[in-house]
């Protein structure tokens, strides 16, 4: 996800680029391209894949866009992805790394021999961590419950690898901190949980 001067690659280009590594080579992509401070590049990629995401559930379902005007239905889609894209995607992100960095601390606390914390990382690679493992949820527009389940079962996996390489938590206390902010992120956020609920529930 880095290029050569260390800087992210910005551009289409580069938003392709991270989330094709993020999908093929996780572990590499989150061990050499997260850096701290390094936000908005990550606020960029979490709007891009909320935007492929709304497209794709938009062109899919048209008839679940609600009818903001009435009268044009495409006018209606233009003001959900426009709000999808400039308020849902930033608020979700950050109120979701809330969550995450909270898990975070919570996972780390030392119990035995007192209370401490081991070596993690900072609030900013939890944020740059919980964007890029979204990746999948790009593909989970179409309202094919299936689909939206695997991607959200993926991203899942895939915030679990980000906070092993930036957190240096142990498997078991990687599980307790990434699955609160998966659960809220991909499950509640991408539709994720409703989507099972139509699979498993009778």
């Amino acid at each position: 996800m880095s290029d050569s001067t260390g800087g992210r690659p910005r551009g289409l280009r580069g938003i392709a680029r991270t989330w094709v590594e993020v999908l093929v080579r996780p572990r590499r992509a989150f061990a050499n391209g997260i850096t701290p401070g390094d936000q908005a590049p990550a606020l960029t990629f979490a709007v891009a894949v909320a935007a492929a995401f709304t497209l794709g559930a938009i062109a899919t379902d048209p008839g679940a866009v609600p009818g903001v005007v009435p009268s044009s239905p495409a006018l209606s889609g233009l003001v959900v992805f426009l709000v999808a894209v400039a308020l849902a995607a930033p608020v979700g992100l950050h109120l979701t790394a809330a969550v995450a960095t909270l898990s975070v601390v919570l996972a780390s606390l030392e119990l035995a021999g007192g209370i401490g914390f081991r070596d993690r990382g900072g609030v900013s690679e939890t944020v740059q961590a919980v964007a890029y493992a979204s990746s999948p949820m790009a593909l989970a527009g179409p309202a094919v419950p299936e689909l939206r389940v695997v991607c959200g079962a993926y991203a899942a996996v895939l915030l679990f690898v980000g906070f092993r390489a930036v957190h240096g938590l142990g498997p078991v206390r990687t599980v307790v901190a990434a699955l609160p902010p998966a659960a809220l992120g991909y499950g509640v956020g991408y539709r994720v949980v409703a989507a099972a609920r139509t699979l498993f529930v009778a």
